[in-house]
């Protein structure tokens, strides 16, 4: 028995426990933090794939002229967006550190509906599946964007039926999760966890799930008619049958706009986590980082126009979502200055997870503040075609996700694995990765500026420097990967035994052994006070 397997008093959650061993024992297990292992290494898996098609993009557009055709640099344009977006960022964060976390920070042994939690998993793998299949089938890969846009995907000959619905499975994966995730939190905290002392990442898995629940059957809803489009002729999103392809928009933008806060706010609440941890500090204006997170996914689900400023809709109704696309940047707004309030004074201790959660602050605030630069009426009608969008997306998705799941993987990672990582290591590939980061997406922002289209597989020579700046970047960015994967791949079989609590946290995670025992607790805790309470040293 190795140490990875706890103690006979308790045991890990390692350790296989019910009637089924080995691999088995893991595809058949309702434990969380099994449930939450399997999503945190299916999501990585996928996302390698995501980041060679990325590569192979870049690589493509490194100078004029044609490496890959038009045809197929649009398949992997489209490859490279449904694995990132679909199989890895919205899903991300909830499934793999909010399945694992949030029983135990809530002071729970499992969440509400363990049966439920497995065939979410069991679900979000067909769909991962049925997506993947598609790229191989008999015909080409799904060449019309991540977006499915009609009536384009209604005509393609691609295989858009079969990745539509695997899209479709992933959807009510996500519903599920939701579900199990909101019923956990008003169910199951702890004796003395009011609502005002849970922590805040807890806060953010809720109103994530509330948007889950809401959001995701309006994109199930709407892809089942694409699929009827296909076989049966029915004309939704078809001009030629009466259908209106603005429609389509309209009903693909009211989820996949407040998807963006499914991703984002789990992300901003591993980031209150981090901070105060690592400053040393209280956290600064809990209660006013908790209501931000409800704000911007109640306020955040209205915005969806924003998208459609080009596609002819009246001036009321550009002003109106206008209006509101700024509205919502100030709960995020919130959250920024209370993170760097909580930094002000504290004693910081600089390490690997407070680096990536200050790069989230500074790449999200980049991201932010050049959302609502495409927010007003007059840049949008300049700018939406172009590389601008684009750099502003990877900030928002990959400066602050992508940053924020790494923030989590470095921060959690003792607690997960029970072992420690090499944090000289984690250094080398976060300053790596950073730098490779903006070299390969702030040019973009100058290309846009400038006047690049997106999307478009070759581009006149004046493009050049910026393209190829990118490109370089690219290579920068994935030996950064490379680092940091390898260190943690490294650790995970040669690293030290992690204690119970290596950075001096104070929420429940950090009062139980490295790595967790099956249950959890072995009793359940009471909470008597604030969960960010930190002495200062005199």
């Amino acid at each position: 028995m190795t140490k990875r397997r706890g103690t006979s008093r308790h045991p890990s959650f390692y350790r296989d426990q019910g009637p089924y061993k080995g691999i088995l024992g893991w595809l058949m297990s309702t434990d969380h933090k099994r449930i939450g292992l399997m999503y945190t290494l299916a999501l990585l898996s996928f996302a390698a794939v995501g980041v060679c098609a990325g590569l192979l993009m870049r690589l493509s557009l490194i100078a004029p002229g044609k490496i890959l055709t038009a045809q197929t640099y649009n398949e992997v344009f489209t490859v490279h967006g449904i694995i990132m977006i679909f199989l890895f960022v919205i899903p991300g964060i909830p499934v793999a550190f909010g399945n694992f976390f949030l029983p135990i920070l809530i002071g729970a042994r499992d969440v509400a509906f363990p049966r439920l939690n497995r065939l979410s998993w069991w679900l979000y793998l067909a769909g991962a599946v049925i997506v993947l299949v598609s790229l191989v089938l008999h015909g080409r890969p799904p060449d019309t964007g991540w977006t499915f846009y009609a009536p384009l995907s209604i005509e393609s000959q691609a295989n858009i039926s079969v990745a539509v619905l695997g899209v479709v499975v992933l959807g009510f994966s996500s519903i599920l999760t939701g579900l199990n995730f909101v019923t956990t939190i008003h169910r199951l905290r702890a004796p003395g966890m009011g609502w005002f002392r849970m922590p805040l990442f807890v806060w953010t898995l809720y109103a994530t799930g509330w948007v889950q629940m809401l959001a995701t059957p309006v994109l199930a809803i709407t892809l089942v008619f694409i699929i009827l489009g296909r076989f049966l002729g029915v004309g939704f999103f078809d001009p030629s049958r009466g259908g209106d392809p603005i429609l389509y928009q309209h009903l693909f933008w009211i989820y996949s706009h407040p998807a963006v806060y499914i991703m984002l706010l789990p992300a901003m609440g591993i980031i209150s986590e981090i901070i105060p941890v690592f400053s040393k500090e209280r956290i600064f204006g809990y209660s006013a980082i908790a209501v931000s997170a409800v704000a911007i996914a109640s306020v955040g689900s209205l915005v969806w126009g924003h998208h459609m400023f080009t596609s002819g809709m009246s001036d009321t109704a550009r002003v109106i979502f206008s209006l509101i696309t700024f509205v919502v940047a100030v709960p995020s707004g919130v959250k920024v200055f209370n993170w760097v309030a909580t930094l002000y004074k504290g004693s910081i201790v600089v390490c690997s997870p407070l680096l990536y959660a200050l790069s989230f602050i500074l790449l999200f605030s980049i991201g932010g503040l050049t959302g609502l630069i495409i927010g007003a009426l007059a840049p949008n009608l300049k700018l939406h075609g172009t590389y601008f969008i684009v750099a502003h997306f990877h900030y928002v998705m990959f400066g602050g996700a992508g940053f924020a799941i790494l923030a989590g993987l470095h921060y959690w990672f003792p607690k997960m694995f029970g072992r420690m990582f090499d944090e000289r290591r984690a250094k080398i590939g976060w300053l790596v990765l950073f730098v490779g980061f903006n070299c390969l997406y702030f040019s973009m922002f100058i290309l846009g500026y400038q006047g690049m289209p997106r999307r478009y597989f070759d581009y006149p020579p004046q493009y050049f420097t910026g393209h190829l700046v990118s490109t370089i970047g690219s290579w920068i960015t994935a030996a950064g990967l490379i680092i940091i994967f390898g260190n943690l791949v490294r650790s995970f079989f040669k690293g030290k035994q992690a204690p119970a609590n290596p950075c001096g946290g104070k929420t429940l995670e950090w009062r139980i052994p490295s790595p967790p025992p099956t249950e959890n607790f072995e009793r359940l805790p009471v909470i008597k006070g604030e969960m960010y309470r930190f002495e200062r040293e005199d």
